[in-house]
């Protein structure tokens, strides 16, 4: 049994990491905790509910952290997720939930103290809550059994600017801290395999979703009619699919489509957090190379940029595990499985 605790700011590829989550018997979830990013944190927390109600894991926690980058404003995106972070999705409001007030950062420390060597965390969002936990408690690396980080961008062209990743961008002062961290956990003798596995831009936007996808999944999940999802639709169109899971992400990653298509990149979707979901649940294979991470927090100009040091030449230790290998198009077909499998369980159960 994997025992995750996930952190994101959903977020339209956070909701299909979670999602995706939700539809493995061999996962489970031990919380949610949520962080300003793509939207605020308190929209945040309301998309995680929701979702976790849709798919079924309404008992799971969803906690608050911290409410603002670590020293910087905090920057939304609503032009590239949507003003509520989902795109086109809509849910009922779930309502506050008995967990929403508690703090992140300290449900990490008491959880990791508890269950040492046992659990997962998977951060799809900048990284303020683990920076926080990592205050806290500094020997939180020793604790925790794995980290998978979807954040940076190494000797490859950033999404947000010319070389900063969006993660890594909004907190670049987190960033900075959770890596020195782990460089001092490292010289400190942490074991190899408890560093950080960096999931960057290098190979997550491999994970380069077409909407064919969605008619793919329609069909995996039963539904009555073919989901079509068409750049030649007009822009906002809402999915009719018979299944409520399949409507939700359909209507969300028409969005995604749109705002990449806007970009000139194509009408495509990359679902970076969906592949750092399968690194933490151990369901999508991957490669990787050892290296000295480090985050621009002073130059104007590459504020947010992550640096690998692949070489030794900081003579530092290895912090960290960078992503340099996956495999896209298994990794679709894994998505397509376990989200079928949710949506006709879900459509049983309502």
């Amino acid at each position: 049994m994997e025992r995750i605790v996930v952190d994101n700011d959903t977020g339209i590829d956070d909701a299909l990491a979670l999602a995706y989550l939700c539809s493995l018997d061999h996962v489970q979830i031990e919380a949610v905790t949520s962080t300003p990013g793509n939207v605020d944190v308190e929209q945040v927390a309301a998309n995680n509910r929701a979702l976790l109600n849709l798919c079924g894991k309404p008992e799971v926690p969803v906690l608050i952290g911290a409410r603002e980058p670590l020293e910087i404003p905090l920057v939304t995106t609503p032009e590239t997720h949507g003003s509520q972070g989902v795109g086109y999705a809509t849910l009922p409001d779930p309502g506050s939930g008995p967990s929403a007030s508690n703090d992140a950062a300290d449900y990490w420390i008491k959880a990791a103290r508890a269950n040492p060597g046992e659990l997962t965390v998977l951060l799809t969002a900048p990284l303020t809550n683990f920076a926080l936990a990592l205050r806290r408690e500094p020997k939180l690396p020793c604790l925790l059994r794995k980290v998978v980080i979807m954040g940076g961008a190494f000797y490859y062209q950033g999404n947000t600017t010319p070389t900063a990743e969006w993660n890594t961008h909004v907190d670049p002062h987190a960033a900075k801290e959770v890596f020195a961290a782990y460089t001092t956990a490292a010289e400190q003798g942490l074991e190899s395999e408890k560093l950080p596995i960096v999931c960057s831009l290098d190979t997550t936007e491999r994970f380069e979703m077409q909407p064919e996808f969605l008619t793919k999944l329609a069909e995996e999940a039963g539904c009555d009619e073919p989901e079509l999802v068409l750049a030649s639709d007009a822009e906002g169109t809402l999915s009719k699919a018979s299944s409520p899971l399949v409507r939700y992400l359909s209507d969300a990653l028409r969005f995604y489509f749109e705002f990449h298509r806007h970009y000139d990149q194509g009408y495509i979707a990359h679902v970076h957090d969906y592949f750092a979901a399968g690194v933490a649940a151990g369901t999508l294979d991957y490669e990787t190379r050892p290296a000295t991470i480090d985050v621009e927090t002073e130059s104007q100009l590459l504020f947010g940029t992550t640096i690998a040091d692949f070489r030794g030449l900081w003579g530092k230790p290895a912090n960290a595990h960078v992503v340099s290998h996956n495999d896209p198009q298994a990794g679709f077909e894994e998505l397509v499985r376990g989200l079928g499998a949710l949506a006709r369980k879900v459509a049983t159960d309502s």
